[in-house]
């Protein structure tokens, strides 16, 4: 029998433990809550130059506006269809203030020092375009409909960053073999980009890099920090789903259907740096996993 979550001891859980801003985007999507309260909640993050910060991105502590944040607000605003034209408008054009020379954007920019923040968090030299926040951005807006200038410059680098990724089995340096997270920033982009012939091909070129080079755990029961196949296809139409047979997804929705802990909770496989950081993703991720579970047909 399919396992399932428990949809109560999640809302008590989130009620005790989680930001207003998970609080409401659950009762937008499992509780018929309207959109308002999600994009208000989003905007508490927004800073005046029409960026987002705040940590809103749990693990950069940081007031200032960062591109990780501004893909999170976009992420939010996009699940709980709680889309707000003047929020976007106004992030993409910052994003254009700080972009790199080649577009898109980068990874994290040195503002990250002014507060505490996860040690992995590192500002890259020469604020290089990032496949991570650059590809997920681009997703967003394109799954959106949403046309800026940001956009244009934005795709012509993933498309080039993607081109340069090695073929699967191939040797490759180090600073061109993806990781997993890159491959969200990938994966993101080439499901929503409107050239579908280009990125269906391009697909099937580095989409089987996930297997090749062991990005993905197979086995639900993976110890550590890894990625499951529902990271990267969490949606029966996910652009990676066919790349898993159903037995191995059955197997991870019941993995993530169990990992819900005894509050109600689920927590995540990375490294706990911060009280606070844990504490706003578990909100996140409660909320995340629910969704997922019920798109999978297991809520």
């Amino acid at each position: 029998m399919n396992k399932t979550p428990d949809f109560d001891a999640a809302a008590d859980f989130l009620a005790a433990s989680a930001r207003v801003l998970d609080r409401r985007v659950f009762q937008r999507l499992f509780a018929g809550g309207a959109a308002e309260p999600v994009r208000d909640a989003v905007a508490a993050y927004r800073n005046a130059d029409g960026g987002f910060g705040q940590a809103l991105e749990p693990d950069l502590r940081t007031p200032a506006s960062q591109p990780a944040a501004v893909e999170m607000a976009l992420r939010i605003m996009d699940l709980a269809d709680a889309w707000d034209e003047r929020l976007v408008r106004d992030a993409i054009d910052w994003l254009v203030t700080i972009a790199p020379a080649a577009g898109g954007t980068t990874f994290v920019l040195p503002t990250l020092a002014q507060a505490p923040h996860a040690p992995w968090w590192v500002a890259p030299e020469g604020n290089p375009p990032s496949l991570i926040q650059t590809g997920q951005i681009a997703g967003l807006l394109y799954s959106r409909g949403f046309a800026h200038p940001w956009l244009d410059g934005a795709t012509r680098v993933m498309w080039s960053l993607i081109e340069a990724l090695p073929a699967p089995g191939a040797a490759a340096p180090d600073d061109t073999a993806p990781n997993g997270y890159e491959m969200f920033g990938v994966l993101a982009f080439l499901e929503q980009v409107p050239d579908r012939a280009r990125a269906e091909k391009a697909f099937g070129r580095v989409g089987r890099l996930l297997l090749s080079s062991g990005l993905v755990a197979l086995d639900p029961e993976a110890e550590g920090e890894t990625f499951s196949p529902l990271d990267f296809a969490p949606l029966p139409g996910s652009i990676a789903r066919p790349l898993f047979d159903s037995a191995t997804i059955e197997a991870h929705l019941d993995h993530l259907a169990a990992a819900q802990r005894a509050d109600g909770g689920w927590m995540f496989n990375w490294p706990s740096w911060s009280p606070a950081a844990e504490a706003d993703w578990r909100g996140f991720l409660t909320v995340d996993a629910l969704r997922v579970l019920r798109a999978n047909g297991r809520a």
